[in-house]
């Protein structure tokens, strides 16, 4: 039998799909949700199945951002067949991607027993959720919001890439929290540092998603389910991508940080009347 039903698949997708790219920690809330429901959140069916759910969310991504990413990928290519070409600012980005996206690739196979181990516990989960919105309130608070997309440089793109180690390691900080929040201290205007986050979130997430789904489909978590839930992830996560890029234009992030620390708070509660299990 699978280890997740149709049912929970359905509010496992909704859930990734709603909290991957908000600054919440998609990592928490499935944690949380799934211990509610009853699922153990250690079983290596679950783990595979919350990795896999992601490509629904990063798909989203792709196809919201599909012109943006058709120009970009354009340009690098023909970057690498004309010298001249190379000095367009989208043929750059598309190495900075690349290159941003090594330190979480060699950290995450360095430290995978840390990550599948100690670091996986929810009062981890909890401490990084509220650590985590206090470093949020403060770029974003101190940011000096002035710089946009194209003003983007090599050094942002691997700092702001090198800061998705910290969701690595502490989930619940969040890897839109962390990407967000560096992106801002480097004085880039809220919406520049939300679709900063995207495009470097890219790579990452494919590529753990790809990673887990053998295991996942080869540790019981079932075909059926992975797909309604990754579907699922994909619909939820293509309105929410439209909804916070609205909503950073306006507003500032101390939703966010209020909703974290509640959250995190809610964690250590549950935890500590033994709800639910780290």
């Amino acid at each position: 039998m699978s280890a997740i039903s149709i049912g929970q698949a359905v509010v496992l997708g909704a859930v990734e799909g709603v909290t991957e790219f908000l600054p919440v920690s998609s990592t928490g809330h499935l944690k949380i949700v799934e211990g509610l429901m009853g699922i153990p959140v250690d079983d290596d069916a679950v783990i595979g199945f919350s990795a896999v759910i992601q490509v629904g969310a990063i798909a989203a991504v792709l196809v919201y951002f599909s012109k943006d990413i058709m120009r970009i990928v354009s340009a690098w290519g023909r970057g690498l067949r004309d010298r001249e070409e190379r000095y367009h600012h989208d043929y750059r980005f598309a190495w900075w991607v690349i290159y941003a996206t090594i330190p979480i690739v060699l950290v995450g196979l360095a430290a995978k027993p840390l990550i599948k181990g100690p670091l996986a516990s929810l009062w981890v989960v909890a401490g990084s959720l509220i650590v985590g919105s206090g470093v949020m309130w403060w770029a974003d608070r101190t940011g000096r919001h002035k710089r946009g997309e194209d003003d983007t440089s090599f050094k942002d793109a691997m700092l702001v890439g090198g800061s998705q180690i910290l969701a690595l390691l502490f989930p619940g900080f969040s890897r839109s929290g962390a990407t967000m929040s560096t992106a801002l201290m480097l004085d880039l205007d809220r919406v520049a540092a939300t679709r900063l986050s995207f495009f470097l979130g890219i790579p990452a997430l494919t590529g753990a998603g790809l990673y887990e789904l053998k295991d996942a489909l080869g540790t019981g978590a079932g075909a059926a389910p992975l797909a309604v839930g990754t579907l699922v992830s994909f619909v939820v996560a293509y309105a929410s991508i439209a909804w916070l890029l609205k909503f950073v234009a306006k507003h500032t992030f101390n939703s966010f940080v209020v909703y974290r620390i509640a959250v995190g708070v809610l964690l250590f509660g549950l935890l500590g009347t033994g709800v639910l299990h780290s």
